[in-house]
């Protein structure tokens, strides 16, 4: 009879990753996984190898809201390079068309930044992890192969120039999940009329996580106190699991409410929101999951620990 593997840590927490450059999400996500030695762990949405910066990683019974980040706003600090496109929008591609960039000021690239702020469609590029009949785009697109997609409506709530050094822009993007960054760079390049691409991306922040509120963890630090085996130390630089649904009201619940949320019936709640998503806590302050509210007022269960 074999040996039964090592089920590994039970552990939980949501670690703020800075992603290093070169490395897929998968790859930074198992590193974190196995320096842990966690049960269990999941990200929150995949950045390229070329992007740097915010990648968080869900530990244990985290996994179960990581949907919650999924589906949060994203914040981008995303340098472009005007005048050469590339296949794949970014650095990485073969140049497609070089063009020049002298008719472009600043003034004029203002004005263009306006157009692609608020609610706006943008056409999924073939270098994406998207679908189609079941092959991921982007090894459709190594084959040479292009097929049909569909535009998709996002919403960029933000969009700040902060470097104008031609051929060179810097911009902070604020923006709805499912946005491609790569392809609002070389959509902005094409209205300008000289192409463009990315040439440097980070992620700056995830739904409540942002860089400007503190640093994120390097996945060297990680890797040298797993080295140590120092895993007090591992495990406190993970965030509560709860901390991923900040902009959610709290709910303190009686005893027999948690109860009742628990055998997964809805219950009244006094003081409770009108609507929308709430985290749930015994009367102990320990969270229990996230609730929403019914039209009747009542607090329905969805994601329990």
């Amino acid at each position: 009879m074999g040996r039964r593997r090592n089920p590994g840590r039970n552990v939980t927490g949501i670690l703020l990753l800075d992603k290093p450059l070169g490395l897929t999400s998968n790859d930074a996500l198992q590193r974190v996984k196995r320096h842990y030695r966690a049960a269990k762990a999941g990200h929150t949405g995949s950045l390229d190898p070329l992007a740097t910066g915010l990648l968080p990683c869900c530990l244990g019974d985290s996994t179960k809201f990581s949907a919650f980040l999924l589906d949060a706003d994203k914040r981008y600090r995303v340098r472009v390079r005007l005048g050469v496109t590339t296949t794949t929008a970014d650095a990485e591609g073969e140049v497609v068309e070089t063009r020049p960039v002298e008719g472009v000021d600043e003034e004029r690239l203002r004005e263009v930044l306006t157009r692609f702020t608020g609610s706006i469609d943008q056409l999924p590029p073939m270098y994406s992890a998207l679908k189609h009949q079941g092959q991921r785009l982007y090894k459709l697109a190594r084959q040479g192969v292009e097929v049909e997609r569909q535009p998709r409506r996002i919403d960029i709530h933000a969009l700040e120039l902060t470097a104008f050094e031609l051929p060179e822009i810097e911009l902070d993007v604020h923006c709805s999940k499912g946005t491609y960054v790569r392809t609002l760079a070389e959509d902005i390049g094409r209205a300008l009329g000289c192409g463009g691409h990315v040439i440097a991306l980070r992620r700056t922040g995830v739904g409540p996580y942002l860089e400007s509120s503190g640093p994120f963890i390097a996945l060297d630090e990680v890797a040298a106190l797993a080295e140590q085996e120092n895993f007090q130390a591992l495990d406190a630089l993970l965030l509560p699991l709860d901390t991923a649904l900040g902009h959610c009201p709290a709910l303190r619940l009686s005893e027999d409410s948690a109860f009742y949320l628990r055998q997964g019936q809805p219950v009244l709640v006094p003081q409770a929101p009108t609507e929308g998503l709430v985290r749930l806590y015994d009367p102990s302050a320990r969270f229990i999951g996230v609730g929403f509210i019914l039209e009747d007022g009542k607090v329905q269960p969805k994601r329990l620990i």
